[in-house]
């Protein structure tokens, strides 16, 4: 008999025998009769045990042991999916034979973040857990859908890179084959000489960033949705695209649909510290400045979104382009959700004189950039991006504290197992 997902048993007829197969959740031993409830993939199947041979099957079983069971559909409205199986029979398909480390079965972990990424392979299992994980990958299908339709073409970078040039954060060094190589921080190099083949290209890949930042924000390795774009005016094109590119992925995940309400509102940053009443020399955007913002966008325009335009030049990297009216500032953007900058992106300068115009300034050689510029000798349209950190969207979209949560196997600055 095929077996069937949890989800399947509201569809089956009262009476019909069915096989379901998964890990054992709970057990409830009682009196005159025993309840058990299977977890699998989709959600949870409740068992009544009432006959004595598989009362004592029963009994020999763990919690965590995975088993398949066969048994009589019956209707339930208490049950889960308003169905329960009666008349069951048990098989083993293996069995825990060590004490768990904490107890899965109850609505939420009653063990600490350490404990549960010590035992990762278990923790995960739990259906808190396993959400976060359910809507990054929700968020991850919306952002290829979403961009699929605006044309974008998905490529895949190295991740080994000679030179550690991208930006002034950490990298994590590495010997390959005897000579020095890093672990790419963003495929930035990469997506932007792509946007010479595809014009349009996105990528869902791990960036790694050796920072020594222990906070509830920062991981070594995470997940980056980036996109690039050519043959833009400027930065608000890539904003309108990244605009219809969040709507696509919230879309996917099924919550806060109408949480974007046609444009996102967008500040200049000299504005924006007046709003959030830091000084006006400040070079960049604190933590506290960012919560200010999002109260305001939710205050002044009931969005929970708000774009932060024009960032100092002296604070983005030098392939930034800046602003043609004023070049202290630059065309390039944060995007804030809920008061936490969860997207970064911007125009890009396109020209090769440029390019040697601006590392010439910060005092570059042109030698490590030699494969990017190549890209840029040979004629680039102008062209902009951005980039997702999956990790950090999640958490803010589930009000999840500590992003670590929302990684299946997070890697820190104390972390690099299991």
């Amino acid at each position: 008999m095929q077996r069937i997902l949890s989800t399947e048993l509201a569809t089956q007829e009262p009476g019909r025998e069915v096989t379901i197969a998964g890990w054992i959740h709970r057990r409830r031993l009682l009196k005159s009769v025993a309840f058990l409830i299977v977890r699998d993939a989709a959600g949870f199947s409740q068992v009544v045990v009432t006959e004595p041979a598989a009362r004592e099957q029963l009994e020999q079983l763990t919690e965590e042991s995975v088993v398949e069971v066969t048994a009589v559909v019956t209707a339930n409205e208490q049950a889960p999916y308003g169905v329960e199986l009666i008349r069951p029979s048990f098989r083993e398909l293996s069995r825990v034979a060590v004490p768990l480390p904490f107890e899965m079965h109850r609505p939420t972990l009653n063990a600490g973040l350490p404990a549960q990424l010590d035992h990762a392979a278990l923790a995960l299992r739990h259906p808190s857990r396993a959400a976060s994980l359910r809507v990054a990958a929700a968020a991850t299908k919306g952002f290829r859908e979403a961009l699929e339709a605006q044309r974008f073409v998905e490529i895949h970078t190295p991740k080994i890179v000679e030179s550690a040039t991208e930006s002034g954060a950490n990298v994590f060094k590495l010997d390959y084959f005897g000579r020095p190589g890093y672990l790419a921080q963003s495929p930035q190099f990469y997506k932007q000489l792509m946007v010479g083949v595809f014009e349009r290209v996105y990528e869902v890949g791990p960036v790694f960033r050796a920072e020594p930042s222990d906070t509830a924000r920062h991981l070594a390795q995470y997940t980056s949705l980036d996109a690039e774009m050519g043959f833009i005016t400027d930065h608000r094109d890539v904003m309108a695209a990244l605009t219809l590119t969040l709507e696509g992925m919230l879309g996917e995940i099924g919550i806060l649909e109408n949480s974007i309400k046609g444009e996102i509102p967008a500040v200049h940053f000299s504005e924006a510290l007046r709003i959030a009443g830091a000084l006006e020399d400040e070079p960049d955007l604190a933590p506290a400045h960012e919560r200010a913002l999002g109260e305001w966008a939710l205050r002044e325009y009931g969005s929970e979104f708000v774009f932060v335009t024009g960032y100092p030049m002296r604070k983005r990297p030098f392939y930034t382009h800046p602003d043609p009216a004023d070049p202290t500032w630059s065309n390039g953007f944060d995007l804030l959700f809920r008061g936490l900058e969860i997207v970064t992106g911007g125009q890009r300068l396109h020209r090769y004189e440029d390019y040697v115009a601006a590392l010439t300034r910060n005092g570059e050689s042109l030698e490590p950039y030699a494969g990017y510029l190549d890209g840029f000798r040979y004629g680039m349209p102008p062209h902009g991006g951005w980039a997702i950190g999956l990790e950090r969207f999640v958490a803010r979209l589930t009000g999840i504290t500590n992003v670590r949560e929302t990684t299946a196997f997070p890697r820190d600055l104390n972390r690099i197992a299991p």
